[in-house]
């Protein structure tokens, strides 16, 4: 999310934030609240279906989009380019972990900051799944 500026003094948990200062909402920690989700810090992509959840900055457990008047305008652009571009790689692609690799030893860790990926990088094998010719354009005169 964006930074915030404080238009005047406030105490928030018991400190005081001086009219001015550049705010920070840590959207990482407020994603893992073990107060909010049931085994907070580890991969449970399934807690989404599990529970109503509105990620477009109604419901402050999930904010990958930040909320209110801040909220990223390119937000359904973005849910559906990623949808559709993941649609396209699962639907071509057979995705299979390196030979010799256990699927279940793969390191889920994060490294956080102001981009968060994963600390081991992940490796992946991807032949195609279709016959090549299936891939190759076909013009078309309109």
């Amino acid at each position: 999310m964006l930074p915030h500026r404080a238009n005047t003094n406030v105490k928030i948990g018991g400190h005081d934030i001086p009219k001015g200062s550049n705010v920070h909402v840590n959207v990482w920690a407020v994603a893992r609240d073990p107060a909010v989700w049931k085994d907070a810090t580890e991969f449970r992509p399934e807690r989404f279906l599990e529970e109503d959840v509105d990620m477009k900055g109604h419901d402050f457990r999930l904010l990958p989009f930040g909320a209110g008047r801040r909220v990223c305008p390119g937000a359904q652009l973005g849910i559906n380019m990623v949808t559709s571009m993941l649609g396209h790689l699962l639907h071509h692609f057979c995705w299979a972990p390196p030979e010799g690799v256990n699927p279940a030893e793969i390191d889920m860790a994060e490294n956080p900051g102001m981009v968060t990926y994963m600390r081991t990088p992940l490796q992946v094998v991807a032949p195609p799944r279709l016959p090549s010719e299936l891939y190759k354009r076909v013009t078309a005169d309109i």
